[in-house]
C-alpha cells in the first residue's frame, strides 16, 4: 500500500537521511521544515523534481496552517523530526528550545488529533516522536530501558522529555495512536557540524585545534545513520501504538576515545602535510556546565519484538563518514562561510 506521509523536519540530519530512504518505497512524501541553522534544501535536491515528493517550509507551530496542510495532503503517517537539538546551544538560549520541541510540538498534536477525530480510517493513522536517549539522564551502571525514570538534565533534554509526556498523555486521555521512539547519539553524512563527530572531522582537516570537554571520560553509545533509519522505518509501520522504542547502538566509549579514533583513521586516509599526528591536536577545554557523563540504552524490546539489529560498527561506520566529509567538501565549507565557523557554544555568556 503506498502511503501518505507527512514528515516534519525532514530536511536536518536525521529527517533528511529518513525522507530518502522512504521515498524509494514509492510512498507520497511531504517534507515539511522551517529551513532553521541546520537544515537544508539541499540535503534532498535530487527529488525536486520526484512527483511522489513535496517540499513545504512552514513552522510545525503555526497551527492554522498545520491544519490546512494536513488536511490537504491527508497523511496516514505523521512522524515528527523536527527539534532544536543540541545541547550546547540550549545552555546558550533555552526559549527556542521551549519554543520547539514543547510548544511547537504541542500545537503540532493538536493539528493531528483534530485531524485523526473525523477520518474514518482511523486505524490505519500513526503519530510518530523522535526523541533522545537524553530524556533518561545520565546513569552511573547500567542501561535505560523504556520503563526508567525520565530524569533530564539540560534544558535540551528537558524539553524532549516534555513533548514526550504530551504525547503520552494524547495517548492516554485520547487513545491518539503515537509512538515514541529514542534513539542514542546518531552519526553519518550530512550532519551538521556542530556536533562532536563531523566537528573533530572538520576542525583536523583544517589544522585547528580539536576541544574536548573536561576530562573527556564521557560515555555514549553511538549508532550509525543508516541503521537508526532502518530502525525508524520498521517501528513507524510495525510498532505498537502507544509503546516507546529505545534505538541504541552496541558500542560505547569515552569521548576521549571517540576522539582519538577519528584522528588515526585520519592518519590513514587523510596525512597531515607536516607528518605530525592529528591527535598531536587534542586540548582539554573547560567542561559543558551539567554535562551527564554516561548515556546507556537497553534497546532488547526492539531487538526482540522488531527484529532490529545495527549492521554497521563504529569503526566501518566513523570510516564512511570521514570519507564523506572529504568527499562533500562544497557541502560543509559552505555552512563554513554563512552558518558555523566550529566555535565553542554552551559557555552562557
Amino acid at each position: 500500500m503506498r502511503n501518505n506521509i507527512l514528515i516534519c523536519g525532514g530536511a536536518g540530519f536525521i529527517g533528511s537521511h529518513y525522507v530518502r530512504s522512504i521515498i524509494k518505497s514509492n510512498n507520497n512524501v511531504i517534507n515539511l521544515d522551517l529551513l532553521t541553522y541546520a537544515a537544508s534544501k539541499k540535503n534532498l535536491s535530487e527529488f525536486e523534481k520526484n512527483i511522489n515528493y513535496k517540499f513545504i517550509k512552514e513552522d510545525i507551530g503555526n497551527k492554522k496552517k498545520m491544519d490546512l496542510i494536513i488536511n490537504k495532503f491527508k497523511p496516514n503517517l505523521i512522524i515528527n523530526f523536527a527539534a532544536e537539538t543540541h545541547v550546547d546551544r540550549s545552555i546558550d538560549n533555552p526559549s527556542t528550545f521551549v519554543d520547539t520541541n514543547i510548544l511547537g510540538v504541542y500545537s503540532l498534536l493538536n493539528s493531528s488529533l483534530k485531524y485523526w477525530k473525523k477520518i474514518k480510517n482511523k486505524k490505519n493513522f500513526r503519530f510518530i516522536q523522535i526523541s533522545t536517549d537524553e530524556v533518561y539522564g545520565s546513569v552511573n551502571t547500567g542501561k535505560s530501558n523504556e520503563l526508567s525514570l525520565i530524569n533530564p538534565s539540560s534544558p535540551y533534554s528537558a524539553s524532549k522529555a516534555s513533548a514526550d509526556h504530551l504525547i503520552y498523555s494524547y495517548f492516554h486521555t485520547y487513545n491518539f495512536p503515537c509512538m515514541i521512539l529514542r534513539p542514542s547519539n546518531n552519526y553519518g553524512p550530512y550532519q551538521f557540524p556542530e556536533k562532536l563527530i563531523p566537528l573533530i572531522i572538520l576542525r583536523a582537516l583544517e589544522e585547528k585545534k580539536l576541544p574536548v570537554y573536561g576530562s573527556g571520560k564521557n560515555v555514549r553509545n553511538w549508532l550509525y545513520i543508516n541503521d537508526s533509519i532502518d530502525a525508524i522505518k520498521n517501528i513507524s509501520f510495525k510498532g505498537k501504538i502507544g509503546d516507546v522504542y529505545n534505538i541504541g547502538g552496541k558500542e560505547e566509549l569515552t569521548n576521549i576515545q571517540l576522539v582519538k579514533s577519528i584522528c588515526s583513521k585520519l592518519d590513514k586516509i587523510k596525512p597531515r602535510n607536516n607528518k605530525k599526528k592529528y591527535e598531536s591536536l587534542i586540548y582539554y577545554v573547560k567542561d559543558r556546565p551539567g554535562h551527564d557523563l554516561r548515556y546507556s540504552l537497553n534497546s532488547k524490546k526492539i531487538f526482540k519484538k522488531i527484529k532490529w539489529n545495527p549492521k554497521i560498527k563504529l569503526d566501518k561506520g566513523l570510516e564512511f563518514t570521514i570519507k564523506w566529509y572529504l568527499e562533500n567538501s562544497d557541502w560543509w565549507k559552505s555552512i563554513r562561510k554563512f552558518k558555523y565557523k566550529g566555535e565553542r557554544l554552551g559557555t552562557n555568556k
